[in-house]
């Protein structure tokens, strides 16, 4: 069975009222599109002082995010919403203070590479492996929080070389979502100049949530800095993890190291935003297969053929064609960042448009993903598209209205990591189980910080060792 539509929110028929718009998105941004949106190149929504320009065409985007990026920097309402969080990472800075962090931080990323990382992303599968053999087989699970579970295990050990303790990563997943509830209801009323009218009820509890977050990653990280120079000077040593990396990360100008309320940030950082968006495509990954048995069986075969029967290993997850396309087209579908907000520092035109200082572009993976124009059935999980190299539009459209992790200089430093670490997780799950629907559950899509389903997504899993069944 191919060609599954997954459900996403009926957009309105017509463009609805700014105070239409501005109550919906206070729940989900998706809730604010009309039809119109998946098929223009550029729309243009009036505020009080200025103007906001949705950017869907290809070339505007390149320009946005590529050619003119030093006169679009990451929106100031982007920092304002993850600094509590985030601090100043280079997530959210602009300018030198961004450049100078990601000198320092590409190295560490030699810490993530496959053959580093692939024994940390091993143990967190198999972690994941034991959860499900422990679950109660009468009771219901929620794909959407394993997911997080494993990504989180993941980038947790990679950091710091040692698995997240279960009870904390519940706590991060519980304060993490109270922060994405949040969010949107402190950013929109500065969006609309009013935020005046809502922000105190909210930026107490936004606040807490982020400190329990750091206070955590915090305790991780004082051990270490406390030993890492007899580390360093002991005979024979090499970064073990990218903590360790980041704590030897030198400013190519002044020397200087990263403090600790920077080193910090920068771990918030790829905590977060390493398992959050990884979290999200992987169980949206879930969701459409278990709607496509026949994919299920090729992603088989191909494992099969690539390992001989064997444990994976980490230089035959290239050879895993299918099941990388199968997370591309999930992270179509539903990119994790569905939205990439930029700052106008200059005044420029678009499509006609006459764009000043103060107004705001807002770029949607979320509507280029399924433009009706820019892809062939845009709505439907084809994972093939991304494999046949003779598809005319679906794949020309892939190279110039594909987006899942940004574009140009501040494209996702860890975007190979995400697809290393999905293709070992999915084909794993695979491997061991026929994934199958929940009857009557139909998954929500919400967008906020990420795109996530507001009511949980549910799939059945059958044990290929056994007759029995793991509902999920």
């Amino acid at each position: 069975m191919t060609g599954f539509c997954p459900h996403y929110p009926p957009p309105h028929a017509n463009k609805i009222p700014a105070w239409r718009a501005f109550w919906g998105a206070r729940r989900s941004w998706m809730d604010t599109l009309y039809e119109r949106s998946y098929a223009m190149q550029m729309g243009e929504v009036s505020l009080l002082t200025s103007k906001l320009f949705m950017v869907n065409d290809p070339a505007c985007v390149r320009h946005v995010m590529q050619d003119a990026v030093a006169q679009y920097p990451k929106h100031s309402l982007l920092h304002e919403a993850l600094k509590p969080l985030l601090g100043e990472s280079i997530f959210t800075t602009n300018g030198a203070q961004w450049q100078r962090q990601r000198q320092m931080m590409n190295p560490s990323f030699a810490q993530a590479r496959i053959d580093v990382a692939f024994t940390h992303m091993q143990g967190a599968a198999q972690a994941m492996q034991a959860r499900m053999l422990s679950w109660d087989l009468n009771q219901a699970h929620d794909v959407q929080e394993e997911m997080t579970l494993v990504a989180a295990d993941i980038i947790f050990r990679t950091i710091f070389s040692q698995g997240i303790e279960e009870g904390s990563a519940r706590q991060v997943i519980a304060e993490f979502t109270h922060y994405q509830e949040m969010a949107p209801k402190l950013m929109l009323p500065a969006v609309y100049g009013i935020s005046w009218l809502t922000a105190w009820r909210y930026r107490r509890r936004f606040n807490a949530a982020a400190a329990t977050i750091r206070k955590l990653l915090l305790d991780m990280i004082r051990p270490r800095m406390a030993t890492h120079a007899q580390r360093v000077a002991a005979p024979g040593y090499v970064p073990q993890d990218i903590l360790d990396s980041l704590m030897d990360a030198r400013d190519e100008t002044s020397g200087q190291s990263f403090d600790e309320q920077e080193l910090l940030d920068q771990v918030a950082m790829l905590f977060l935003a390493g398992h959050e968006t990884s979290a999200s495509a992987m169980a949206w990954s879930l969701h459409l297969l278990s709607h496509s048995p026949d994919i299920q069986e090729r992603m088989r075969s191909e494992l099969a053929l690539a390992t001989a029967g064997q444990p994976l290993q980490a230089d035959q997850l290239r050879e895993l064609a299918l099941t990388w396309s199968v997370f591309r087209e999930a992270l179509r579908l539903f990119p994790p960042v569905g939205f990439i907000a930029r700052s106008v520092t200059q005044t420029d035109e678009m499509r006609g448009k006459h764009i000043k200082p103060g107004d705001s572009v807002v770029i949607a993976p979320w509507l280029i993903h399924r433009h009706r124009e820019l892809w062939d059935e845009p709505d439907v999980f084809k994972p093939d598209r991304f494999m046949d190299s003779d598809t005319g539009q679906s794949r020309n459209a892939s190279r110039d209205a594909y987006l899942p992790f940004g574009a140009g200089p501040r494209v996702c430093i860890g975007a190979n990591f995400a697809m290393q670490e999905a293709a070992l997780v999915l084909s794993q799950l695979v491997k061991d189980f026929d994934i199958l629907p929940c009857t009557g559950h139909v998954p929500q899509p919400v967008g906020r910080l990420t795109i996530r389903s507001d009511n949980g997504i549910f799939v059945r899993l059958r044990s290929r060792a056994k007759s029995s069944e793991i509902s999920l």
